[in-house]
Parts: structure tokens; C-alpha cells; sequence
């Protein structure tokens, strides 16, 4: 029976243009007090020695354009500006209070970036200005992500461009550094939700479920030195069963102008430790190109959320060291003792009891105030009982997935949507007033693209890619178990093939294709959500031999104002009394987890924290207060 007055409640109504209040977590306020938080490396699982963080105080210029239009046109080849606007805090973008500039920047405006710096280490080996040192050395630009194109120069020499918001990019700058001091500058173009490219819930009239919408650099940027021959990248793959670990290992590199390299083979060689304790170790002599390396580790020790066992990992090659770990746990789709279709950890059913995770910040938007910060997050809900965590439409800086690896976090991740404005009809009332629509809705037409906000190809184009390139980023991290294709129809389209796609990238994981409606029939789940109905296990459905989950419930708010963005609060059903809060919240959570014995697979729980004018959280947007436990800080 469909709740209409919680519906009627939850109805998505105008945004009101009020200014958000003021709100800092602890550690955005230690930043602002000049507490510089330590530098650590932004991969850990791919770490070298030499690297050096550009964050902090960046000159700003914000330029406007005549249009939207000729912003986008204008961005690869703009003019630098001749003055700056004033000082930016990176990796926090403009809209970030922890920026320190507070301005949206529109479509159609050029968002510019300017910083000096010295190479450190690798221009005191001589590279730079043309001339490569024996050593052979290269510099590396890391952008962690920027939203959402861009175009880099490095004393003035166009280094690269960029085009996607979420992803980590890099540009090799070796030619264009010179010794002593560097400039560096970069200019962004963001059409925000006025263009059809993957967004997430940022939005320019925020409100209810959609954010405040930001744009620039967003996360980390640093540099790092390394050989000419070097270890490029690495695909990890931890066979539990087997009992042996098998490396896919790109190196590159080949003789230089000035004879330091040469193209004979090098020792590729990698040692897994346990506790500093060598067990086992392999290597080959490799030339420029991808490789394999096996290594026999007998009855490993597996990873679970209860028992987050790492293995450290050194792998070498010529001069390059890479430090890295893994894990051996194994994920799979099998029937329990009841003929009942469930996720397996390690094969043992895993019952998921989940939350979902905005990664959304009240004084840094998108972007943690710190690693701390992140770590809160993630201990907090394993503290409260849960063991997942649903990244939602959101790809994380990569220190979160390595936190959720070393705490023992299970993760669904969701990939990034966009496309052309939504339509209430398709994307809210129907699918809400009639759960017979859910499975009776072909997402492969041209007409139902259109419907379902897909119907650009540069769009379609954009998510296929974003997806590939979302697995080939997260796929060495044990924590994700899931990956989350569509939810709720946002730029849905094609399920069944992009089902296809990430199974042929990735076999070791389960699929969540389509959450919340408009299942087609595809993936390891049928999920939906249920915010308005009462909770059960729906069995009219052609569901085996899928696992049933509830990806989506709860959303019950409770405002506490001195701890929130606005006045005016979203959820859906509203307490306001705490003690009244905490039973329903308690309720909530102990009928779904009796629906394990109906065939339950596992829940998320809407929602970690409060968002701006969401106030469902199980803390508050600034951390400090969890509705659960009274008094609760950081």
C-alpha cells in the first residue's frame, strides 16, 4: 500500500534561492587555523617515494564569456588573464567555503588557475628546458580530478588537455620545467547541469536531492619523478581459491635522445610480504609492454570486514620501486541452504547492511577536509552495525577506497550519471505511483533514451566511457564488491549491454545494472527502492536467480538547526522530536533485517550524513552530532 502522505510530503517542490549557513567540521576549521594536514601519498596502492603535493594558496581568475556557447569553444586555446581575481585554497573548488572564494562559477565563464613552484628533486637531476639527464628522469602532473574540462600549461607550454569531471588524469611536463621556479597554470570550462556530461547531483538551483554545484580543480595535484623505464600501471588479481596472486604490469619506456636508456630487457620483479614477512616473490625480464607475474601464496589469509587482512606488495623494475598491497577474498552470486540467490564473501553468504554515502562535505563540498575526515565517515558506520557503504554517483578520491580496504568497509559503487534535464514524469511520479512500471520499461529505443534523460549520443558516448574507465581506476580495490550501473533511470540506457561491458572488464564482481526501477532483467540483483511502501521481499517479479536487495530506504529526517545548511529540511518523513527520531530510525532497521529469513539479500539506508537542505542523515552534515548517539563527536 503506497503511503500517499509521506509521497505528497516528499514531492520534489522549487528550489528557494537562500544562501546555505555557515558550517565547518572540525577539521575544516583546523584548516582554517592553519593546521596544514600531513601529506600522504594519493595512491597508496601504487605509491613511489618522490612525489610532491601542490595543494594550498593558487591565484584565481573567474572570466566571463559572452555564452555558454563560446565558453566551451574558448577553454582549449583561452588567453591567460592578464590580472587574477584573488587566492584559492586547491584542491577545494570555488563554491567550497574552504576554498576561501565562495562564487559559483557559471557556464558561461572560464575558470583560471595559477601557481608557482620548483620541480624539487627532478630538476636538480637536470631535466627540464629540453635537456633530459642521464638519469633519465621524468616529471608527472597528477590532477586527481577536475570538473570538468580543461586545458594545462607549464611555463607557458600547452602541456595537455582534459575532458571528464570525476576521473584522476596526468601530463608529462619533464620538457616544459626549467630549473628554479615553474609557473603553472590551468583553465577549466564547466557547463554544470546546463550540458548533458556526467555530474552526479550537482546542480545550479539546488535543492532537496540535488547539491550545490561545483567546478574546477576538486581534488589533490601533485608531481612525481620517475624513470624513463618505469612501472605504468597494474592490474592486481588476488585468486583466493587458487591460492595465487597474478599481475598484469605495464612498462614503458625506450632509449632516449641523449643514450641514458636503453631498450634491452630489465629485471620485473614484485615480493609479497605479510607482515613484513616475505611469502612469496616473482620475476621476469621485460621489455617495453604489458607482463605478467605469478606468485603461488598457499592458503592465503582472507579478507572480510571483520578480519581486513593486507598484503604489502614491492614491485621494481630497473631503477622504479612501487609499493602497493592486496587482498584475497572472493565474490560470488550462490544459493544459501534455502535455494536462496545471496552475495558470497569468501563463499560464505554475506548479508549487506548498507548506507548510503553522498560524499558530500558542508565546507568542502565533494572534497574531504581531510583524510581524518574520511576515516570518521567510514568508522562511524562500521561503528553503528553496518558493513557497506553505497558510494552514490560519486567516484571518491582514491585514499577512500584505500581507508575502506584497510578498515574492512564493503563498497558499492555507483558510476556517474548525467544526460539531458530529467523528467519528473519518468524519473519520479510514474515509477512512484506505479511499481508495475518497474520491470515493463525498455531502456534500448530511441524514444524511451529520450525519456530516460540518455537521449544524447555524446552523452551516451561519455557514461560508456566514464564506466570503463571507473572499473580500470577502482578494480585493484578488495572493499568494492558491486558495481552500480543506473539508479532510478538517470541516463539509463542500454543495460543489458553495459552489464556486458563491465563484465568483460571486470568477472570477480557482482552487477547492480539498475537500481531503484526499470529493470531489465540483467545484472546479479533486482533492486529497488522503497521509500513509501512498507518493506517486503517482492516475490511477483521474474527475480531468480538474482538476489533481492533493497537499495534504497528509510530517508528519515530529523533537523537539528545549528547544525545544518538551511532553515528548511527534505526527507522523507519528518520527526521532530529526537527520542521519536530514534525509535522509527531503530524500527526501520529492525523490520528490514527481519526480511533476511524472507529472502532479503541485503539494504541501504538513506542516508550517512544530512546534505544541504536533505536532513536524513544518521549524523549531521557537520559531523558532529550522530542522531543515533546522542553527544557523538569526532
Amino acid at each position: 500500500m503506497l503511503d500517499i502522505k509521506r509521497v505528497l510530503a516528499s514531492a520534489p517542490r522549487k528550489p528557494e534561492d537562500v544562501a546555505l549557513q555557515p558550517l565547518f567540521t572540525v577539521w575544516g576549521e583546523r584548516l582554517l587555523a592553519g593546521e596544514e594536514p600531513a601529506a600522504e601519498h594519493p595512491h597508496p596502492q601504487f605509491a613511489r617515494a618522490a612525489f610532491q603535493p601542490l595543494d594550498g594558496w593558487w591565484d584565481y581568475a573567474i572570466v566571463p564569456r559572452a555564452s555558454r556557447e563560446e565558453a566551451a569553444n574558448a577553454w582549449r586555446a583561452a588567453a591567460m588573464p592578464s590580472a587574477f581575481d584573488g587566492r584559492i585554497r586547491v584542491p577545494f573548488s570555488p563554491e567550497a567555503p574552504l576554498s576561501g572564494v565562495g562564487r559559483q562559477v557559471r557556464p558561461s565563464e572560464l575558470l583560471w588557475y595559477r601557481r608557482l613552484f620548483s620541480a624539487g628533486a627532478a630538476t636538480e637531476a637536470g631535466i627540464g628546458s629540453g635537456v633530459v639527464a642521464c638519469a633519465d628522469d621524468r616529471c608527472i602532473l597528477h590532477f586527481e580530478a577536475v570538473d570538468y574540462a580543461c586545458a594545462c600549461y607549464v611555463n607557458g607550454t600547452r602541456v595537455g588537455e582534459h575532458v571528464g569531471g570525476y576521473l584522476p588524469f596526468s601530463f608529462d611536463v619533464t620538457e616544459a620545467l626549467r630549473a628554479g621556479e615553474n609557473e603553472l597554470a590551468l583553465c577549466v570550462f564547466d557547463p554544470s547541469d546546463e550540458g548533458v556530461q556526467l555530474r552526479g547531483k550537482q546542480k545550479l538551483e539546488r535543492g532537496g536531492i540535488w547539491y550545490t554545484a561545483q567546478s574546477g580543480i576538486w581534488q589533490t595535484v601533485w608531481l612525481e619523478r620517475v624513470p624513463a623505464r618505469c612501472i605504468a600501471s597494474m592490474e592486481i588479481d588476488a585468486q583466493a581459491d587458487a591460492g595465487r596472486l597474478v599481475l598484469t604490469v605495464e612498462v614503458t619506456g625506450d632509449v632516449d635522445e641523449g643514450g641514458c636508456a636503453d631498450a634491452a630487457a630489465l629485471p620485473l620483479a614484485v615480493r609479497v610480504l605479510d607482515g613484513g614477512v616475505e611469502v612469496g616473490r616473482a620475476a621476469v625480464d621485460a621489455a617495453a609492454g604489458t607482463h605478467a607475474l605469478t606468485v603461488d601464496v598457499p592458503r592465503p589469509h582472507l579478507w572480510s570486514p571483520d578480519d581486513p587482512h593486507l598484503y604489502d606488495l614491492e614491485l621494481t623494475y630497473g631503477r622504479d620501486r612501487v609499493e602497493s598491497y592486496c587482498a584475497f577474498r572472493t565474490v560470488s552470486m550462490e544459493r544459501d541452504e534455502r535455494g536462496v540467490p545471496r552475495l558470497f564473501l569468501n563463499h560464505e553468504p554475506c548479508f549487506l547492511r548498507g548506507v548510503l554515502d553522498q560524499g558530500y562535505w558542508p565546507d568542502g563540498l565533494m572534497t574531504a577536509p581531510s583524510d581524518e575526515a574520511l576515516v570518521f565517515d567510514i568508522e562511524t558506520c562500521k561503528n553503528l552495525g553496518f558493513n557497506l557503504l553505497r558510494k552514490h554517483i560519486k567516484a571518491e578520491c582514491d585514499r577512500w577506497y584505500y581507508h575502506c580496504d584497510r578498515l574492512g568497509m564493503l563498497v558499492w559503487q555507483d558510476m556517474v550519471s548525467g544526460g539531458s534535464p530529467l523528467s519528473a514524469w519518468y524519473s519520479s511520479y510514474k515509477p512512484t505511483f506505479f511499481r508495475s512500471s518497474w520491470g515493463g520499461y525498455a531502456d534500448d529505443t530511441p524514444r524511451h533514451y529520450g525519456h530516460l534523460s540518455a537521449g544524447s549520443a555524446a552523452f551516451r558516448d561519455e557514461w560508456t566511457d566514464g564506466c570503463a574507465g571507473t572499473v580500470g581506476y577502482l578494480r585493484n580495490h578488495p572493499s568494492i564488491i558491486a558495481w552500480v550501473l543506473f539508479n532510478e533511470g538517470w541516463g539509463q540506457f542500454e543495460a543489458r549491454t553495459a552489464v556486458e561491458l563491465v563484465r568483460g572488464l571486470d568477472p570477480t564482481r557482482a552487477i547492480d545494472a539498475v537500481s531503484g526501477w526499470y529493470d531489465q532483467r540483467c545484472g546479479d540483483f533486482l533492486s529497488v527502492h522503497n521509500y513509501f511502501r512498507p518493506l517486503e521481499v517482492y516475490d511477483d517479479v521474474a527475480r531468480p536467480p538474482r538476489a533481492f536487495v533493497i537499495s534504497e530506504f528509510g530517508g528519515l529526517s530529523y533537523h537539528l538547526p545549528a547544525h545544518s545548511s538551511l532553515a528548511t529540511s527534505y526527507g522523507y518523513g519528518s520527526f521532530s522530536d529526537l527520542a521519536a527520531f530514534r525509535a522509527a530510525v531503530g524500527e526501520t532497521l529492525a523490520r528490514v533485517d527481519a526480511l533476511e529469513r524472507e529472502g532479503l539479500a541485503g539494504f541501504v539506508y538513506t542516508q550517512l550524513s544530512d546534505v544541504e537542505e536533505e536532513t536524513n542523515g544518521l549524523v549531521t552534515y557537520d559531523r558532529r552530532v550522530s542522531k543515533l548517539a546522542e553527544g557523538s563527536r569526532p
